[in-house]
């Protein structure tokens, strides 16, 4: 595949697992920079060593640890949205395949917890769960692939809210890997990197990992 081909935000394989590109940079030898959508691992790599695939209506795949089936409906307060056919505003800044949580709806589109306003067509509801009939698609060939990696049991369970809590501005999390107390709130978010008061950098999968930190609050939700 060709480095022009490339862009932020589009579902490729990579070493036959599912993930999501979240930058290109050409002067480098490995240009493409990924995300593994399972576990949300970071990787680098180059376009010939990826294979573009495009989201649809009834697609299933491992967001984070947990399993999610996509379907075309209106999504409501809570709901966990890709945003595959994104038609932003010139002032928008939300890009293809972003993964984002509902906080509105109304007839005309929703607001995101990233301030995205987005119309109904711009996005496919991530549905908790593999369903019935779904097309699986976390890896490119089955043929290969270890049985245990095959077995949605041993995921996580998708939380109350039916998503998991993705990073966003206002949110106050505590560390737990640590001797002290330590509590700092996200003020601001680019790409993978979460900036936290206090002058925390912290990358996206290391705060989504719940062995080490957990969300207290978020000030909006007091």
């Amino acid at each position: 595949m060709k480095l022009y081909q490339i862009r932020k935000g589009q579902f490729v394989y990579y070493n036959n697992e599912l993930h999501r590109i979240y930058g290109v940079k050409q002067m480098y030898k490995q240009s493409v920079h990924a995300i593994r959508l399972r576990d949300l691992t970071q990787v680098l790599t180059t376009a010939a060593s990826v294979e573009k695939y495009r989201p649809k209506e009834h697609d299933s795949f491992v967001f984070n640890r947990n399993v999610y089936t996509l379907n075309k409906r209106n999504a409501e307060e809570g709901d966990q949205i890709l945003i595959h056919n994104p038609k932003p505003d010139p002032l928008d800044t939300y890009s293809l395949n972003e993964i984002d949580v509902v906080e509105s709806s109304d007839k005309n589109g929703v607001t995101t917890s990233n301030s995205h306003g987005l119309k109904h067509y711009e996005y496919l509801v991530m549905e908790p769960g593999r369903a019935d009939g779904s097309n699986p698609i976390d890896y490119h060939s089955m043929e290969h692939v270890a049985a245990e990696n095959l077995d949605d049991s041993a995921l996580l369970p998708v939380n109350t809210a039916g998503s998991v809590h993705l990073p966003r501005v206002g949110s106050i999390y505590r560390k737990k890997d640590d001797n002290e107390l330590l509590e700092a709130m996200v003020i601001a978010i680019k790409g993978q990197t979460i900036y936290m008061g206090g002058g925390l950098e912290v990358l996206l999968d290391e705060l989504t990992d719940t062995e080490k930190w957990e969300v207290v609050y978020h000030l909006l939700d007091m």
